[in-house]
């Protein structure tokens, strides 16, 4: 298992690093994990065998990095390099149990029955684990934007004008790179916090879409050659220094409804998904999350998700703008 992280400087630009606690190990030759992938593609090698030949004598503090009081800063685990709009960052959702539980008590309508959503995830219990060689049912699916909604470690993430609350979802997301000729490949898993809008999502289940279209947060660290068969971690909320929720949570397949095999078949089966260059970050659902608790958030409070075996843990805060939505006019030319 490596351990890789994205960092910038101001004036010595992009770099990766190896995680070797307590310190990161530059890599030469690559600025991003995508080129990296790239390169493993071009040289029929593995990603772990061409980045073991590129490791440098340089080293930094990770503390330092990590806390951010290093010039070297932290970006999103993983993303294009050369523009957001090569990347696609997507979700599956109702793959755990605890969500479609959540999701049933926002928009159920009678106790004894059975939301679509609730109905979903069943469809996933019933078929979402096919053999091998065999496809499964389909899962929920959902779009959160291109590259430019993904924040770093210790980034903000933003309710916005239009929005009616935000919240943390802690999950692991997947990264993957589509070679020339259109065949996906997994580069790795990381921490993930998929931020969504639950007070909309809670008025319709049709505001489900536009519930997601929020900034999302992955990192710091990209896990390659980890297992995702089971993970426990825990997700917590700090306001003004205190901790008022803190929840256990597990995912991974044995957690899940769907195989992992399943909910990539899905995503990858469109054309569009498998676009020669492209990067993909999809997340793969959520155990739990304070929303579900009857937890409002507020302004500045940290929403922190460590899972084990996938490096440091992931702290964002929440920063809820006060202005007042506000018309975008289009224009004709």
């Amino acid at each position: 298992m490596v351990r890789l992280v994205q960092i910038i400087h101001p004036d010595l630009g992009r770099r990766i690093a190896v995680v070797e606690e307590p310190t990161l190990r530059l890599v030469s030759d690559f600025s991003s994990v995508y080129a990296l992938g790239i390169a493993a593609l071009q040289q029929q090698g593995t990603l772990v065998d061409v980045l073991h030949t590129h490791l440098s004598e340089e080293t930094l503090a990770y503390d330092a990095v990590y806390q951010g009081s290093s010039p070297w800063q932290l970006l999103p685990a993983f993303d294009h390099p050369d523009s957001p709009f090569y990347c696609l960052v997507s979700g599956t959702g109702l793959t755990h149990q605890a969500s479609a539980g959540n999701r049933q008590q926002m928009h159920e309508a009678a106790p004894e029955n059975l939301t679509d959503s609730m109905r979903m995830y069943r469809w996933g219990l019933e078929g979402g684990r096919p053999a091998t060689g065999k496809i499964g049912v389909q899962p929920e699916w959902f779009y959160k934007g291109n590259g430019s909604v993904l924040k770093a470690h210790h980034q903000l993430l933003e309710v916005p004008p239009f929005g009616n609350d935000g919240g943390e979802e802690p999950e692991i997301a997947g990264a993957y790179l589509i070679d020339q000729q259109g065949q996906p490949y997994s580069i790795g898993f990381c921490t993930a916090n998929e931020f969504s809008d639950h007070v909309m999502e809670k008025k319709n289940y049709l505001y489900l879409a536009p519930s997601k279209l929020r900034y999302c947060a992955i990192g710091p660290e990209l896990v390659v050659g980890g297992s995702f068969e089971e993970v426990k971690g825990a997700v917590s909320i700090v306001r003004e220094n205190k901790q008022i929720w803190k929840k256990d949570i597990q995912t991974g397949e044995k957690q899940m409804v769907h195989s992992l095999a399943n909910l990539e078949y899905h995503h990858f089966k469109y054309p569009m998904h498998r676009i020669p260059g492209q990067a993909h970050v999809h997340f793969l659902g959520a155990a739990d999350f304070s929303f579900g608790h009857n937890i409002a958030l507020q302004d500045g409070d940290l929403m922190e998700i460590h899972w084990e075996g996938f490096g440091r843990p992931l702290i964002n805060p929440l920063k809820i703008w006060q202005e007042k939505e506000s018309i975008i006019k289009v224009r004709t030319l």
